[in-house]
């Protein structure tokens, strides 16, 4: 067993994918930083499985849990100190996935949480962004994050350092993986069909979400593809680097030979490369959807970012790139998307996060609630694209039915709650309990919020950022919110009760108006 020195955290990562298993073992330091002592991998097609039947079979369940055992043992031996383990698209799509997880952390004693598909492309982007200095230089123009996972791929585009709007398509590698092998198109008409197949999304993502934009760069994520770019077709001085035409030679090279030769030029299993071709493919079809001429492919996976989140939540290290503002930015371009007012946002979010800073000491959120707060004020007005009159609920649809990356889904549906709620009657919860499954701490989260943006509501109820200045100040038993207007408040005063009453209900405290 090893021991641990002053200052050094030794933490592990496991990664249950799709078709592998990985453990990544890495001590962290304030002084040294990241650095990784071990990874193990084991193959296990557990994809196939869960897109096919809904469940992971009972050999492969066996499989999981002696490989498990073994990492826990590896872990004990290193003197691990803390873990987390993820599940992905494999775990998430499983119809029986409580009832299998819990039989695994009573015989391994590791516990794992699923991961929604924007949480782990969100970790996957960390992972990427933990290169530091190289990934804020490639992103400063025009670049795609291509995440390519077993069972959807996910794009993210960025502009000037910024994440400007990401997407998923479902048609990861072992699900085209699935489909070839039920066309048996035959060789000859592989890459016909496999083109077509990704094409028929990738077409729609274009008119959609591309237009006008100019992507040069992209960054690849897949655990096929990316080590071969890495290690034998990337520029000798910039290790991971290549372009677009060598990516072409090298796919023609993989089209024409034989498996088992290609296998091992490369130094890859035989059995992944069917894989890899699919992988490759998926990539081939981006870069001429996009046009981009420059690949970077670093080498980082899942577990790197698991590693990353665990040193920037516990402080071990500097946070290197704004990621919360990046969630924002998914945030602002989904009200540009459903012609949100952003001048009205910009407003909501303000006056929202006065109150919310103003009156921690009674509501005693901190700052990822913080965070919803501002997405759901940018968001507020989203469902008015579809219905004038029935906002809150249409709302409530659209922002479900958006991936937001970086936020959990049950973090998407506190947003749409609050949303919903901010234009329709409050559901408390013995009612709420009859047609959702959110928890307690949830329904109280979404309550705090909501009283908070009906205020903020209430405040610009006119649409005309009256004020030139507020401030808030809990005194005297009453929130206080002084504000500097020219305008006349006639109508935000009338129209204030009802947003006071039940704010006052919430946090047992009153807001009132006061005019300087």
């Amino acid at each position: 067993m090893q021991t641990k020195s002053a200052g050094i955290t030794l933490f592990a990562a496991i990664d249950v994918g799709s078709y592998e298993l990985g453990l990544m073992i890495a001590e962290c330091s304030r002084k040294r930083g990241i650095r990784v002592i071990d990874h193990v991998t084991h193959r296990i097609n557990l994809g196939t499985d869960t897109y096919t039947t809904g469940k992971i079979s009972y050999a492969h369940v066996a499989e999981l849990k002696r490989v498990l055992a073994d990492y826990r043992r590896i872990m004990d031996n290193y003197g691990v100190t803390d873990y987390r383990a993820y599940g992905t698209s494999a775990i998430r799509e499983m119809v029986n996935s409580q009832i299998v997880l819990t039989q695994i952390e009573q015989q391994t004693g590791i516990h794992i949480d699923v991961l929604s598909n924007s949480e782990q492309r969100f970790l996957d982007y960390k992972s990427i962004a933990a290169k530091g200095e190289g990934f804020s230089r490639f992103i400063e123009s025009g670049t795609a994050i291509v995440d390519i996972g077993g069972s959807s791929i996910q794009i993210s585009l960025f502009d000037k350092d910024h994440l400007i709007l990401t997407q998923n398509l479902r048609m990861g590698v072992l699900r085209l993986y699935d489909q070839l092998r039920n066309i048996d198109a035959g060789a000859s008409r592989r890459d016909y069909v496999i083109t077509e197949l990704i094409d028929s999304q990738l077409t729609v993502f274009k008119n959609l979400y591309l237009k006008d934009r100019e992507i040069r760069n992209i960054i690849v994520v897949d655990d096929y593809i990316s080590p071969v770019l890495e290690h034998y077709i990337s520029d000798r001085d910039n290790p991971g680097f290549t372009d677009s035409p060598s990516f072409d030679v090298f796919m023609d090279d993989l089209r024409s030979s034989n498996p088992q030769d290609f296998a091992r030029r490369y130094d890859v299993s035989d059995d992944n490369v069917p894989l890899m071709y699919i992988s490759g493919m998926l990539l081939s079809r981006v870069l001429r959807t996009t046009g981009a001429g420059r690949i970077w492919a670093p080498g980082v996976t899942l577990c790197d970012g698991m590693i990353y989140e665990f040193t920037e939540n516990r402080k071990i290290l500097p946070p290197g790139h704004d990621f919360e503002e990046d969630i924002i930015a998914c945030a602002k371009n989904i009200g540009r998307r459903y012609m949100g007012l952003e001048e009205r946002g910009r407003a909501l979010e303000n006056i929202s996060l006065k109150i919310f800073d103003s009156t921690r000491k009674y509501h005693g959120m901190g700052g990822r609630e913080r965070l919803l707060m501002r997405i759901a004020a940018l968001l507020h007005d989203c469902g008015k694209y579809i219905s004038m009159s029935d906002s809150g609920e249409c709302s409530y649809d659209i922002i479900m039915s958006t991936e937001i990356i970086g936020l959990s889904h049950l973090e998407r549906e506190i947003v749409a709650n609050v949303v919903r709620y901010n234009h329709s009657s409050f559901v408390y919860f013995a009612a709420q309990e009859m047609v959702t499954d959110l928890d307690h701490d949830s329904y109280l989260t979404i309550t705090r919020l909501t009283a908070i943006l009906r205020i903020a509501n209430g405040l610009d109820r006119s649409h005309m950022q009256k004020f030139q200045d507020l401030k808030a100040k809990v005194k005297d038993g009453m929130l206080v919110i002084t504000v500097s207007a020219e305008e006349d408040l006639t109508m935000e005063r009338g129209l204030f009760g009802d947003r006071a009453d039940f704010f006052e209900e919430v946090y047992g405290i009153r807001p009132v108006i006061r005019q300087r």
